[in-house]
């Protein structure tokens, strides 16, 4: 259960009240000990504080801990102030934020920030199992580097053409929350695999005329719009056929894509997809209520970096793609 807790409204704010060490402390008690801090070894409800070092031992198994201990900021020696700032920046930059410029504005390596940005991404990783109703737009999209962004070698590897394809699959319920995924192809066996995973039976799907579609309306109440004809929205008896909304969704992650990342690498794709999709899906929301929201997400998640460099060879060895938030 989340409490409620107060935040600033602005990154000005943030930084400034974070920027306390016990204010920071404070704020992630309430986080992650909302009913007082406990031990996660042996749950033990009374801990002893040392104030010296800003950690408690447990009196049980006498085991130490501290507020990072069991969130994505475990055995970080970056400062509370840093990450949390991090994560407000992250949270409510429009089309993302670099690890270049992290670096440069809280003072570590980029490489540090690369890790962090990613750490906080495994943070917004939605993983609902809840299946879309109502009204769901479907639709497909590819990512991919140009060779001319490639390295020599890379390049001359890839035969000039450029980083390789990856496909992604989204959903969208109107008026509700998108999800995106990566996917092996945009075949109708592995499309329509996903749509009967997400969505409810029964429910308005509405496509573009891409034969990988074709056979939903056995299942769905299936719509298409035509695109390739020019055909953008079609009305039927009680109401528009169409894929705008998805269309849009798109528009927002090729801003993020091109004009801040540059090049999504394959293996961590899945990441910075629930990224756009954590800042979509709260858009309705305040700066600092966003801000919260990425914070909650950080509690019984971590990623390591031999985890973040190295899980998904086994996958690529294999010629597979690497399990998706919602398969995991």
């Amino acid at each position: 259960m989340q409490t409620e807790i107060n935040v600033p409204t602005t990154l000005q704010q943030a930084i400034i009240y974070f920027s306390d060490p016990d204010i920071a402390l404070e704020f992630m008690v309430d986080l992650c000990f909302p009913n007082g801090p406990f031990c996660r070894k042996c749950g033990c409800l009374e801990p002893t504080f040392l104030k010296a070092r800003r950690i408690w031992q447990c009196k049980g198994c006498k085991k130490q801990f501290s507020v990072k201990t069991g969130t994505i900021f475990e055995d970080s020696p970056i400062g509370l102030d840093k990450w949390i700032c991090t994560v407000w920046m992250l949270a409510n930059s429009k089309n993302g934020v670099s690890s270049c410029e992290v670096a440069r504005s809280i003072g570590v390596t980029q490489k540090t920030a690369w890790f962090m940005l990613h750490r906080i991404r495994r943070a917004m990783e939605a993983g609902s199992f809840e299946k879309l109703d109502g009204q769901v737009e479907c639709d497909e999209t590819y990512i991919g580097g140009k060779a001319r962004n490639m390295h020599g070698d890379k390049r001359r590897e890839q035969r000039g053409r450029g980083f390789p394809k990856t496909t992604v699959f989204g959903l969208r319920q109107r008026n509700g929350e998108v999800r995106t995924m990566v996917v092996p192809d945009a075949t109708k066996e592995t499309l329509q695999e996903k749509i009967e995973e997400h969505i409810e039976e029964g429910a308005e799907v509405f496509t573009d005329t891409a034969r990988a579609y074709n056979g939903l309306s056995d299942r769905y109440a299936h719509r298409t719009v035509d695109h390739g004809s020019g055909e953008y929205v079609k009305e039927y008896d009680g109401g528009k056929a169409h894929i705008n909304a998805m269309e849009g969704y798109w528009s927002l992650l090729d801003r993020c894509y091109h004009g801040t990342y540059v090049i999504m690498s394959p293996q961590h794709q899945e990441r910075y997809l629930a990224e756009e999709d954590f800042r979509y899906n709260t858009r309705k929301q305040k700066d600092g209520e966003r801000f919260l929201s990425a914070m909650y997400g950080i509690i019984g998640r971590r990623l390591t970096y031999e985890e973040l460099t190295t899980s998904h060879l086994l996958f690529l060895n294999r010629g597979e793609v690497a399990p998706t938030v919602s398969s995991i």
